[in-house]
């Protein structure tokens, strides 16, 4: 009796704490059944889809292998040799894609070119020098698929000095190349590439002439100096001709490209004449410095495409490495020569000497900028500012009339920068100079180079000019120096709102 008491009161207690606990909780005993099922029954779902989902993974891993099986079961040899002419075509490839961005970088010096010189001249001629720049591009690339690569990149039989004075083969059209045989875009490259520097020595007289050249004797002479004048230049230079085998080095064309362009520019000037009105020792003001300083920055973003495209290969960087800062420092101490120079002479910060000493410099180091060191390239750089200088007096007391000093950057600094890669050119880098090296050899085959080029293309030039001059398609009518070139011969003004059209007159 006494135990089953006690059981009775034990019992009643649990129950009690149970209803408060529950109570508590705010929850019933109906309730707690309820949550139990619930929890069990979302424990039965997921058991079961666990157990589909093995089944379901199991016959798909049996229907379909792992892909990482298949690999393993065909084992791919690759031999050594197959493995180097598989990274030798990738390497090709990379060194096509580099010289056609390269090349690239270069056409759009034209650009530059046609932004220089519109801001250099007399507003009354801007259209025209427009016009004539974008002409170069058009008629150049024409003639130099036609003949000019042909020439410059002919064969050849052996003749002085091992080389060849004249190619014996000269093939037209690019050899019919059209993109469907191999090898076809290694030459198509190659072609357009070349080209971009034709249209360069062609658009440089261009400045020099400016404002006073008949539309019409601008066409053919940019035709015959992309077709005949410039590619023999190359012909006997890059194309291993025999200037190159006298040891002649101009990696990127200070003589090849700008001064043949320079020396073809003072012939022009010189048969032409002067601008009318031209009064000597006080040159015209320049008309839009501010575009004049875009086209030169153009031209320096250009450049780096001119000397660093000029390795032909992406796979060298010590060599595209030293191209490139060579280039920067040539093009800034060229700048900073020319400016302290005129500012010694004059009092004044000029800033078409600016712009003219850092393209000088540019000219000066591209001959060299392989084989020279970055404080060699500071040297040539400062002093093609200072030849820059000396040399526009120079042609200035001569009377004749360089619009945009095209001469004395490309022409007198195309030649000077040539002459030092025999002076300060570096032994290690592949140019024995005199001093590094302790030989004048090198001189001598620059000195050679520098003396031929300048022969064949004056002479040449010379002759062109005196004939289309006899024919009188080299200057413009007496009327357009009354009312302007562009009025005359484009019956268009670059702000006509400002400076309008003159009226041709009827005498």
């Amino acid at each position: 009796m006494g135990y089953n008491c006690s059981y009775t009161v034990l019992s009643n207690y649990r129950k009690l704490k149970i209803q408060c606990v529950t109570q508590r909780l705010g929850l019933h005993g109906g309730q707690i059944v309820n949550k139990r099922k619930f929890i069990y029954r979302l424990i039965s779902i997921f058991i079961g889809l666990g157990i589909l989902y093995s089944f379901g993974f199991g016959t798909i891993a049996q229907e379909d292998p792992p892909a990482e099986d298949a690999t393993a079961a065909e084992t791919v040899e690759i031999s050594a040799a197959d493995a180097y002419a598989k990274a030798e075509e990738v390497q090709g490839n990379l060194d096509i894609v580099w010289i056609l961005l390269a090349g690239f970088l270069v056409f759009f010096m034209q650009a530059g070119f046609a932004m220089l010189e519109g801001g250099m001249i007399r507003e009354t001629g801007v259209v025209n020098s427009l016009a004539e720049n974008f002409m170069d591009a058009c008629v150049t690339g024409i003639v130099f698929f036609i003949v000019g690569y042909g020439i410059a990149y002919g064969t050849y039989d052996a003749g002085l000095a091992g080389g060849a004075l004249t190619p014996s083969a000269v093939p037209l059209l690019l050899s019919g190349a059209d993109g469907s045989n191999p090898g076809d875009g290694a030459l198509l490259a190659g072609f357009f590439f070349q080209f971009a520097f034709a249209g360069a020595a062609a658009t440089i007289a261009t400045g020099a002439m400016a404002e006073r050249t008949n539309f019409v004797g601008k066409l053919i002479y940019s035709a015959i100096l992309g077709a005949v004048i410039y590619p023999m230049v190359v012909f006997w230079t890059w194309g291993s001709g025999w200037i190159a085998a006298q040891g002649f080095k101009d990696f990127a064309g200070s003589t090849i490209v700008h001064m043949t362009g320079g020396v073809v520019a003072l012939v022009g000037a010189y048969v032409l004449g002067p601008r009318a009105g031209r009064v000597f020792g006080r040159p015209p003001e320049a008309s839009n410095l501010a575009i004049a300083s875009l086209g030169t920055f153009i031209l320096w973003v250009g450049w780096y495409g001119f000397n660093v495209g000029s390795t032909l290969a992406a796979s060298d960087p010590n060599q595209m490495g030293l191209v490139a800062v060579n280039t920067t420092l040539a093009a800034a101490a060229g700048a900073l020569g020319a400016m302290f120079l005129k500012h010694f002479l004059t009092g004044s910060w000029n800033v078409s000497f600016i712009l003219n000493g850092s393209l000088a410099g540019l000219v000066g180091i591209t001959a060299g900028c392989a084989w020279v060191t970055p404080v060699a390239s500071i040297v040539i750089g400062a002093l093609s500012g200072a030849v820059l200088v000396a040399s526009i007096r120079i042609v200035e007391n001569m009377k004749i009339d360089d619009a945009v000093g095209a001469f004395s950057v490309h022409g007198a600094c195309g030649a000077f920068g040539t002459l030092m890669v025999g002076l300060v050119g570096s032994e290690a880098l592949g140019a024995p100079s005199l001093l590094d090296g302790g030989s004048l050899d090198l001189f001598g085959a620059q000195l050679i180079g520098v003396l031929v080029v300048a022969l064949w293309a004056g002479a040449t030039s010379f002759i062109m000019f005196t004939v289309l001059n006899r024919l009188d398609v080299l200057h413009v009518a007496a009327e357009a120096d009354r009312i302007g070139i562009d009025a005359y011969e484009h019956h268009a003004s670059v702000w006509p709102n400002v400076l309008p059209l003159r009226e041709v007159s009827e005498d």
